[in-house]
């Protein structure tokens, strides 16, 4: 097992349980480091169905992209209320000109599109984005996951394992 790395996680209220859930987990039990980051610090955010809460441990304002080795975007309601933020925005700009694995599931592409970061890249999400990603440039794939150089995109939670081991695979760990 390589040396655990920092993780940052993006997410809001409303976020689906399972995609902030069980990716946390995993790269919990690999041993790297989570920092969780949303509009506030220390904010008390609770999963859309109810089953899990994670309280923030940095503001966006706060956070620099090029201390982590990689930015994890689970889906729900989570991307549409961060989506807008100009610095949600500029955080994973930074995070993918500096070629940090952006690792975003269900609905999570949809902070990549407002950051228009999808122009010419193929990515996976919940399919009833696939316009949003079109319309930003993107192209939209209907498949458990997708990697376009440095980003990582999967549909819905029934992806959740394909996601995991690539997000994984991309910070050196080959199994779980």
């Amino acid at each position: 097992m390589t040396e655990g790395k920092k993780i940052a996680f993006l997410l809001a209220d409303g976020f689906e349980d399972s995609e902030m859930m069980n990716p946390y987990d995993e790269m919990v039990k690999n041993g790297h480091e989570i920092v969780i980051i949303s509009l506030n610090s220390n904010e008390l955010l609770k999963g859309k169905k109810g089953t899990v809460s994670y309280t923030s441990h940095l503001g966006i304002k706060e956070a620099n992209a090029k201390d982590y080795a990689a930015v994890i975007i689970p889906g729900g309601d989570s991307p549409a209320h961060l989506m807008n933020d100009a610095d949600v925005q500029s955080f994973v700009r930074q995070a993918d000109q500096a070629g940090i694995t952006i690792a975003a599931i269900c609905h999570g592409p949809q902070i990549l599109a407002a950051a228009g970061l999808l122009r010419g890249r193929t990515a996976a999400a919940y399919p009833g984005i696939s316009a949003e990603i079109e319309a930003a440039g993107g192209h939209y794939v209907d498949q458990e996951v997708a990697v376009d150089r440095n980003f990582i995109t999967s549909r819905t939670p029934k992806d959740e394992p394909a996601f995991i081991k690539e997000t994984l695979e991309r910070l050196g760990v080959n199994a779980w």
